[in-house]
């Protein structure tokens, strides 16, 4: 810390209890000076030969025939006059970063100028302050706190205004040049000489951060510290990462951890200014140098606290720009009242719906520019898979809410494009989810539900949890079991002709799903002829045997007994007394077999000898 000693005589001020304060001398003081609860017995003349102010309130005492002079708003207090007082008396005084700003103010006010006297009090300050406390990055910022109790005097005579520029000047130092810390006060030592081989070599020292100064002013009131960083942006020189790296040690260190100490009557204004500060302080860039988690947890902080809108839609546009870098737990916003959900769910629904903006945007920018279709660019952007990923997670959290509405539950997972979620487990946990806590669902709302799903893009693991989960509507299972036996054997046959093109027949496309019924028709019959069993190889224990082991390596299969009962029924069309069964049990929707004319002849010619299965 920079000091500055002013004055050669001793020091012959004393105390006479906590009020009373004199100097030791063969003369009698003439005149008192109060200051606070403080009373100063001293002498005119030395008071006079550097005071302005002095001079004038003495010869107005004089007339009025008294010796007290009280100066109820001094500035600094009595501390700050004794420090004066001592300098007119020619005492030694040490100057330092902690009573500086209290002193220059006190100088000012006394009118402790050239005028007066040559080489005044004033002078010598702003000597100390501008060649040694402003180029000092710790004492800059000890002199900065200290602004705060001396407003507006500190103020008015640009201190305040300086020790801002000096900080924000000093964050853009190249860090190879930063010698200095604060917080950690420590100093960086000199690379050490090392001797190898008769060569000196130096020591390479452990590099500065770019950002090893966001916890030096952490320490800066709300007020200071949102002037610094003011500062520090506006000259255009620091990264928008390290600003959001400064923005989150801010808050880290002020925010409190409780719910209950956030909210509290005492600390929720204060909150409150600090989250609204924090983010009008945000990078240009709409959060992009911000993690995404950081921007949530400032958005659940400024909910609790009742930040006002346009700061709360800031948060949720700048979320939704980073949504694809976002956890499920983050995305857990609590509920306030009046809602009966425990999650916020309009709220993410809210961001999820301006992501989709943003992304059309951009995709539309694209498409002029390039001419890509919609394809190419989930290709190339691979963030919305992200971002459906995420969602269907988060449905499946939010599922278990038993006062979640359906119609929030549909409208949130139809916000995701068919592009963005290529595969539909995540979304079918979610759905499961729903369905086991919402018992009381009736037929059409399940079917409501269900209807988000698209079977064909099941994992052959999720499609086995379907085949036999008694939640679902029988129609999604009969097209569940229906399509994973289509899309077996056609795995099968294409190995056969064209290994090459084996994975493209395992996922079949919405438009080889829509083909005609006489294209569905020859070709479940070309699967029907090449899969054949007979009906003693269908046991009871539920295993399913094939002996063709030219085209199948497993031998076995496990089907539910559910399942078994709907094969039973959907392959028995070709008889009379078949088709009507297995409507019946399909309910109001049709298999897709029952959809398919001619079926009935080929399976009649054939039932008194075998069963036909898709495998």
């Amino acid at each position: 810390m920079k000091f500055m000693k002013l004055g050669s005589k001793p020091d012959t001020f004393q105390a006479d209890g906590k009020c009373i304060r004199y100097v030791i001398s063969d003369l009698a003081t003439d005149v008192t000076i109060i200051i606070g609860e403080v009373k100063f017995h001293l002498h005119k003349f030395p008071l006079m030969s550097k005071s302005n102010r002095l001079q004038k309130l003495v010869l107005k005492a004089s007339e009025e025939n008294s010796d007290e002079i009280d100066m109820v708003d001094f500035p600094g207090g009595p501390k700050a006059f004794e420090i004066c007082a001592k300098f007119c008396y020619g005492m030694t005084v040490t100057l330092n970063a902690y009573n500086v700003v209290a002193a220059r103010c006190a100088a000012e006010y006394l009118e402790m100028t050239e005028d007066v006297d040559r080489g005044n009090l004033i002078f010598k300050i702003e000597v100390f302050i501008n060649s040694s406390i402003l180029r000092s990055w710790k004492d800059s910022i000890i002199v900065l706190q200290t602004t705060k109790s001396l407003l507006p005097w500190s103020e008015n005579l640009k201190i305040v205004g300086r020790c801002i520029d000096s900080i924000a000047s000093k964050t853009s130092v190249d860090p190879a040049n930063v010698t200095w810390s604060y917080t950690y006060n420590r100093k960086l030592s000199a690379p050490e000489i090392i001797v190898k081989g008769g060569m000196k070599y130096q020591e390479k020292i452990e590099s500065v951060p770019k950002d090893w100064w966001v916890e030096d002013i952490c320490e800066l009131e709300i007020f200071l510290y949102k002037r610094v960083m003011t500062a520090v942006k506006s000259k255009g020189r620091m990264d928008g990462a390290i600003i959001g790296e400064a923005l989150k040690t801010y808050a880290v260190r002020w925010l409190p951890d409780s719910v209950d100490a956030l909210i509290s009557d005492v600390h929720s204004w204060r909150n409150k200014l600090l989250v609204e500060t924090i983010v009008c302080l945000l990078p240009s860039d709409k959060g992009v140098s911000c993690s995404c988690s950081f921007l949530l947890k400032l958005l659940k902080v400024a909910i609790l606290v009742g930040v006002d809108d346009s700061a709360r839609e800031d948060l949720m546009n700048r979320i939704s720009l980073k949504l694809d870098e976002a956890s499920v737990k983050d995305l857990l916003i609590p509920a306030r009242s009046p809602q009966t959900t425990i999650y916020d769910v309009g709220m993410v629904h809210s961001i999820v719906n301006q992501c989709m903006i943003n992304e059309k945007c951009s995709q539309d920018l694209d498409l002029g520019k390039n001419d890509v279709g919609c394809t190419d660019f989930v290709l190339g952007h691979g963030s919305l898979l992200s971002v459906g990923k995420v969602i269907d997670g988060y449905l499946e959290e939010i599922a278990r809410d038993p006062n979640l509405s359906l119609a929030s539950f549909i409208d949130l997972a139809r916000s995701i494009p068919e592009f963005a979620r290529p595969v539909h487990d995540g979304l079918y946990k979610a759905i499961d989810m729903y369905l086991k806590e919402h018992l009381s669902l009736t037929k059409a709302e399940r079917k409501e539900l269900c209807s988000l799903m698209d079977v064909k893009k099941l994992t052959m693991d999720a499609s086995m949890h379907a085949a036999q989960n008694d939640r679902l509507p029988l129609r999604v299972v009969v097209q569940v079991l229906f399509f994973e036996q289509v899309r077996a054997s056609a795995g099968v046959q294409s190995l056969n002709n064209n290994p090459r093109d084996a994975s493209r027949s395992a996922t079949n496309t919405e438009e080889e799903w829509e083909k005609t019924a006489a294209e569905d028709c020859n070709s479940i019959k070309k699967q029907m002829n090449q899969t054949k069993i007979k009906e003693g190889e269908f046991p009871k224990n539920g295993k399913f045997l094939k002996k063709d082991s030219r085209n199948s390596k497993s031998g076995m299969q496990l089907l539910p007994s559910r399942s078994r009962r709907i094969f039973d029924k959907l392959w028995v069309v070709g008889k009379g007394h078949g088709e009507n069964k297995s409507s019946e049990t399909s309910g109001s929707s049709q298999s897709p077999t029952s959809m398919v004319p001619g079926d009935t002849k080929s399976a009649a010619s054939s039932a008194k000898h075998r069963r036909h299965s898709i495998s």
